[in-house]
């Protein structure tokens, strides 16, 4: 049961790591390649504001500027079976700054939670806020 728990966190960990990679340098230089990152019915809480569904999420997207984010502390965390029925499922929190185009450079934190499908990880929840 140990070494199975053991071995979930390392996936998490490993998972965690290229995801976040993967998603700021998408969000930063090719944000067009961004939808492959969600699920269809995913959430994006932005700053308090909840917006629903793939289609509505790069909507918004394409409303913000050109970025730039900076990652100064990542933690991942396999979610339990009895909180994910069973699927395989990580939490991933991120912070540190970001930089818009035409403002200045802010603190920011990120929560995601990915679930596995067909092998491939997609997001199921994201949640941004900007640290003030």
């Amino acid at each position: 049961m140990a070494t199975d728990f053991q071995t979930k966190v390392e996936q998490a960990s490993e998972a965690g790591e290229v995801f976040s990679k993967l998603f700021y340098e998408s969000f930063d230089k090719k944000r067009h390649l961004i939808q492959k990152l969600y699920l269809d019915s995913a959430t994006l809480v932005w700053n308090g504001t909840a917006i629903n569904g793939l289609d509505k999420i790069l909507k918004f997207f394409e409303t913000l500027p050109t970025s730039e984010h900076s990652l100064d502390s990542l933690d991942c965390q396999p979610l339990i079976d009895q909180v994910s029925g069973g699927q395989m499922t990580i939490a991933i929190k991120t912070f540190g700054t970001v930089k818009y185009q035409g403002s200045k450079t802010r603190a920011f934190h990120q929560n995601f939670m990915l679930t596995s499908l067909n092998n491939v990880w997609k997001i199921v929840s994201d949640s941004f806020r900007f640290q003030e």
